[in-house]
């Protein structure tokens, strides 16, 4: 389902018509819903960059959400290095001299920059001694169908129902809509988000060889 296709389902099923910016506001907010509701490969995305010696801060990319993994290695080669997640204080606590350097072992969430406001930081610890490479894999928001080049994303293309109801939970709250109709999408949307998660968060984490085939109960 592109997103025309969308934009004309969305108005016939309310059988109303909407401007632009509230209807791109009611799936823009269906897809966030989605994206922090099922852990889709989607939305990973892995970059690397390079850390400065004697600076513990790193920035963050400018359409990170949360990390999944932080590893640096050596630039002339080597074995990846995984850091620990912890919090601030823990850094501070362990490596209270800034000056002190070696390889980062640890890393977490410093805050917004304050020369950027709207965008993250990690502190490392220790501070680097010398300049790491450093492999980050992310969760990011993918573009939005209704900027995207082409009109179709991944989650449109392979699971337009999910998207469809929650597009349309959202433009029937802003329409003040019946109770009834309102459960009705809802349960809609929650029954498509539940084959989702089945998918998402079940089927793309596992495979035949280590975990079997998936088998429904019998009752």
């Amino acid at each position: 389902m592109n997103y025309a296709a969308l934009v004309s389902a969305i108005s016939s099923y309310t059988e109303n018509t909407f401007s632009t910016t509230d209807m791109n506001t009611f799936i823009v907010q269906a897809e966030q819903r989605i994206y922090n509701s099922v852990q889709f490969p989607s939305l990973r995305k892995n970059v690397t960059g390079t850390t400065t010696a004697s600076n513990p801060y790193l920035t963050c990319p400018t359409d990170f959400l949360s990390a999944y993994s932080v590893a640096v290695y050596p630039f002339g080669g080597g074995a990846y290095s995984y850091l620990l997640n912890k919090d601030v204080n823990f850094i501070r606590e362990a490596y209270p001299d800034p000056s002190s350097t070696g390889q980062p072992k640890f890393y977490a969430l410093f805050g917004p920059d304050y020369t950027v406001p709207t965008e993250l930081t990690f502190i490392l610890g220790p501070t680097p001694d010398i300049a790491y490479k450093i492999e980050l894999h992310y969760f990011f928001y993918p573009e939005s169908i209704t900027t995207i080049s082409g009109g179709l994303t991944w989650l449109s293309e392979n699971f337009d129902t999910v998207l469809l109801y929650g597009s349309l939970v959202e433009a029937y709250t802003f329409m003040k809509g019946e109770q009834d109709m309102m459960a009705l999408y809802d349960g809609k949307y929650k029954e498509a988000l539940g084959l989702a998660k089945r998918l998402g968060d079940g089927l793309e984490r596992q495979d035949a060889f280590r975990s079997g085939q998936y088998r429904q109960p019998v009752t």
